[in-house]
């Protein structure tokens, strides 16, 4: 597995890059490689001389938990199918040719029982043609070997038909990321078999293109808005009730698991309804939500400046830290506090756990802090501890503004877990909120939303719907201010009108006449203002 997640890391660019069904969120590679990461952590977990029962359920259950996005979660469940042959195979046996073959197979049916609505052109087919090929040839007698190379020939040959299946594939002149990740599977399947070097990374591909242009210079999303996944707890008989009803509410489902424990996924346009719908069953818990319509768009962002952010070593210190954000205002502000490395990423431009690995390697300090600065990025940067000889610490800041907070107890001479007890603290005294614009009409707590509105947010929620972005965001203060705040920050985006800046100011002067206001030019794409109540 180890040389699979190695594949992984060396060919993600590509597979991002590749990445245009079902959403062209750019992250497939990155979810496949977290999924993986989490498979690794969980086989470092027991001894050597576990068998290969022992070894199976590991690599089943870390890609499970592991799972991150649509394409890791299909992968997982074609690792449980294929290892869930392996263990059955009993005590003393070793993996030889009809094993591989049948758990291949195994793993295809698993994936495809997964998908709510499974699509031809995509890891399911590449998956499906190769195991059949699998099990052709150890129908033949072939051994261990000629039953791998056999499927690498007919996943090679899957992958390269994939835009004949997928018109959209067709459109954008790629192949589909999730098979070639999957086909990287069979390579160091080899690899393992026969010895055979992992192949090199080719040069990136360029963008994919579209004909469907949208305003901010990607492929447009067409389709529902949200990513929404959780782990579920529900017997395994109130599954086809929970499928049935996430059947109604979107597309891209996929469900995999057992035993009680169930990894979900699904794109909707409706998050509570999702929710609830696992509510009816059993406890939903670990929930994470993507704007898919807005990852596409800062996906775009970033990749145009992630080449920008590499940051100068400096000095030694005792403890350093590397945060993640997008904006170059914002990367300036998180260096003037004391922040060492900035990794480009953000609400939908989750950075793996070899990203935030990579920044942490170089930074001069044997402790490090990371601030996430976004809850779905806090459960990857807890991976970096375990990769690294050095000490790592995560505060689990939920945003930029609580990053900024925690930084004002920052002590580069103090240990890494005093820092962290402190700089907690810091990020939990912050009030935060964000102001955006809708781009499609959609429910929400606060009422219907209608495209174009402007939205203030906080703790995740949306507060406010307003018809202007000032409206919007003093709203949304009048809602946060209270009589013991005494200091409001605003972090103004990129497009972000100084008229509007001023207004803002001028009505918390007002009405707050107490209150202290810091304004500073983040740059960060898709959201006019972040805010920071102290």
């Amino acid at each position: 597995m180890s040389s699979f997640r190695d594949l992984l890391l060396t060919h993600r660019e590509t597979l991002n890059l590749l990445n245009v069904y079902p959403v062209p969120d750019g992250d497939t590679g990155s979810n496949m490689a977290a999924t993986l990461e989490s498979v690794i952590a969980e086989l470092d977990e027991i001894s050597a001389e576990s068998g290969l029962d022992a070894v199976a359920g590991a690599i089943a259950h870390g890609s499970l938990m592991g799972a991150r996005g649509n394409s890791g979660v299909i992968l997982s469940q074609i690792l449980r199918g294929l290892m869930g042959v392996v263990a059955g195979a009993g005590a003393g046996v070793g993996v030889e040719g009809r094993m591989v073959a049948g758990g291949m197979a195994a793993a295809s049916t698993a994936a495809y029982e997964a998908v709510g609505r499974p699509v031809e052109g995509t890891i399911l087919t590449v998956v499906r043609e190769a195991s059949e090929a699998a099990v052709e040839a150890a129908d033949a007698g072939a051994d261990l070997l000629a039953v791998a190379e056999a499927a690498r020939e007919a996943g090679g040959r899957s992958l390269e038909r994939t835009p004949e299946l997928l018109p959209v594939l067709a459109e954008a002149g790629v192949v589909d990321a999730g098979g070639y990740g999957f086909v990287l599977f069979l390579d160091a399947l080899l690899t393992e078999v026969d010895g055979r070097p992992l192949p090199a990374a080719p040069e990136p591909p360029a963008k994919p293109t579209s004909s469907r242009p949208d305003d901010h210079g990607g492929a447009a999303v067409i389709g529902t808005r949200y990513e929404v996944m959780y782990f579920l707890d529900a017997p395994d008989d109130r599954l086809p009730d929970f499928r049935a009803a996430w059947d109604a509410l979107g597309d891209s489902i996929v469900v995999v698991g057992g035993e009680g424990v169930w990894n979900c996924h699904v794109h909707t346009d409706d998050i509570g309804a999702a929710i609830e719908a696992g509510i009816a069953v059993g406890l939903p818990h670990t929930i994470r939500v993507t704007d898919l319509f807005e990852e596409v768009a800062e996906q775009a962002w970033v990749s145009e400046r992630i080449g920008d952010w590499v940051d100068e070593p400096g000095e030694s210190v005792q403890c350093a830290v590397v945060a993640v954000a997008n904006g170059d205002g914002v990367r300036d502000i998180f260096r003037s506090l004391g922040v060492r490395r900035v990794v480009a990423g953000g609400q939908s431009m989750n950075p793996s756990t070899a990203d935030l690995l990579d920044a942490v390697e170089a930074v001069p300090a044997d402790e490090v802090v990371v601030l996430p600065n976004n809850p779905n990025i806090v459960a990857v940067a807890g991976q970096v501890d375990a990769q690294t000889a050095k000490t790592v610490r995560v505060v689990a800041t939920r945003n930029i503004t609580e990053g900024f907070a925690s930084l004002l107890a920052y002590d580069p001479e103090a240990s890494v877990d005093d820092n962290l007890v402190g700089m907690g603290a810091a990020a939990e005294a912050v009030t935060s909120g964000e102001v955006t614009l809708a781009v499609r009409d959609a429910s929400s707590d606060a009422g219907p939303i209608t495209e174009g509105d402007h939205l203030g947010l906080s703790d995740g929620r949306v507060e406010v719907i307003a018809g202007s972005l000032v409206e919007a965001t003093i709203s949304l203060l009048d809602r946060l201010l209270g009589g013991e705040h005494e200091l409001v920050t605003l972090i103004a985006g990129a497009d972000t009108a100084e008229e509007s800046t001023d207004e803002v100011v001028g009505w918390l002067r007002a009405e707050h006449p107490n209150v202290e206001v810091e304004v500073h030019l983040g740059g960060q794409p898709l959201y006019p203002y972040y805010l920071g109540i102290e």
